[in-house]
């Protein structure tokens, strides 16, 4: 499946950490922003997801609700959201389900780790749209989070 802005962006259901379930087209009427990542517990992942968890008031008061997701488990995305004091939800794509409708998975990563998710940032505006896709190939880099908050005024 491909994803391409100005398209409805593939629903989906997910545990959190907490093991409840989450729909996505369940938050429409608000804007998502989702921030795929490989692995929890390594640098870069744990860089990206404590800097939103420090400026999550900026996406809040954008009417922004926001997801991490990965193919860890669900157990290990508790522990990772515990250590770090991740303050959204977490959910474990741990059959690559997700990750593979929004074109975003390694076939191939490092140390033979096949099919973990590439880092990349989702905007779906209120309407359950794609407005905002950032796919990186390089794991260690981060997103345009200056991009994404300008799409999400935007979106205002």
């Amino acid at each position: 499946m491909s994803v391409h802005i100005g398209s409805p962006a593939p629903d989906f259901t997910l545990l959190d950490s907490e093991k409840n379930k989450v729909i996505l087209s369940a938050y429409k009427g608000k804007n998502v922003v989702l921030l795929f990542y490989p692995l929890a517990f390594t640098g870069t992942c744990t860089k990206e997801l404590c800097y939103m968890r420090d400026n999550l008031a900026l996406y809040n008061n954008l009417d922004a609700v926001v997801f991490g997701i990965s193919v860890d488990s669900l157990y290990a995305q508790a522990e990772f959201k515990k250590q770090q004091g991740i303050n959204f939800p977490l959910l474990s794509d741990f059959n690559k389900t997700v990750s593979s409708a929004y074109d975003t998975i390694y076939e191939h990563f490092f140390n033979d780790m096949d099919g973990v998710s590439k880092r990349s940032a989702f905007i779906i505006d209120k309407s359950g749209i794609l407005r905002y896709a950032e796919i990186l190939e390089i794991a260690t880099d981060l997103p345009d989070f200056n991009a994404i908050l300008k799409c999400l005024n935007d979106l205002k």
